[in-house]
C-alpha cells in the first residue's frame, strides 16, 4: 500500500494523475509536498487533531469531523496490516472474527461521511481538491481510498515517487 514500486501499473497511474493534479490545484508540487510534511509533525497522529484544520506556509487541509481515538486505532491497525501489499483492492470488512467485523463497520458507518477539502491559501494558486476515506463504501465491500492513505499514511517519498512516475 505504501510501497510505490509494489503497485500494480493501473494504481501507479492513478496515484500519479491525482498527485499530479492535486499538486496543481493547489500552486505545484512544493506545496503539497510541504503540506505531508506539516501533517507528519502533527504527533500523535493528525487524523486525531481536534481542530480538524493543519496549514502549512501555503496550503490548508481541512476535514468535516473530529475522529476519535478507538477509530483512528482500528483505521490505523487496517493500514499497517496492509501496508506492505501489493494488493490496494482489498475488503477492508473481510475478517473471521465477528466482533471484529462488526467494529469494523461501525468504524465505516462513522468515518464515510468524512471529507478532506485541500486549498491554497492564496486563490491566484488553484481551486484546490477534496477527497473521502474510502473509495469503495458497500455494505459487503469496503476499500480504503489510495490517496487518504498516500497522504496521511505514508511518506513524503512515496508521494515524490508517485509524481515522478511517467505513463
Amino acid at each position: 500500500m505504501c510501497n510505490f514500486n509494489k503497485q500494480n501499473e493501473d494504481n501507479k497511474a492513478l496515484i500519479h494523475l491525482f498527485m499530479t493534479k492535486a499538486a496543481e490545484s493547489i500552486g505545484g508540487t512544493n506545496f503539497l509536498l510541504a503540506l505531508i510534511e506539516a501533517m507528519r509533525a502533527h504527533k500523535p497522529h493528525p487524523l486525531t487533531y481536534k481542530g480538524c484544520k493543519i496549514e502549512s506556509p501555503n496550503v490548508t487541509i481541512e476535514w468535516n469531523k473530529i475522529i476519535f481515538k478507538d477509530k483512528f486505532d482500528l483505521l490505523n491497525e487496517i493500514i499497517l496490516f496492509h501496508k506492505s501489499s501489493q494488493n490496494q483492492d482489498f475488503n477492508i470488512l473481510e475478517n473471521d472474527n465477528n466482533k471484529k467485523k462488526k467494529n469494523i463497520l461501525n468504524m465505516v458507518k462513522t468515518l464515510a461521511p468524512l471529507e478532506f477539502v485541500v486549498t491554497p491559501k492564496n486563490e491566484a494558486d488553484g481551486g484546490g481538491f477534496n477527497f473521502k476515506v474510502f473509495e469503495n463504501n458497500d455494505i459487503e465491500y469496503v476499500k480504503i481510498n489510495p490517496i487518504f492513505v498516500s497522504m496521511f499514511f505514508c511518506s513524503a517519498e512515496f508521494t515524490k515517487k508517485a509524481l515522478k512516475f511517467e505513463i
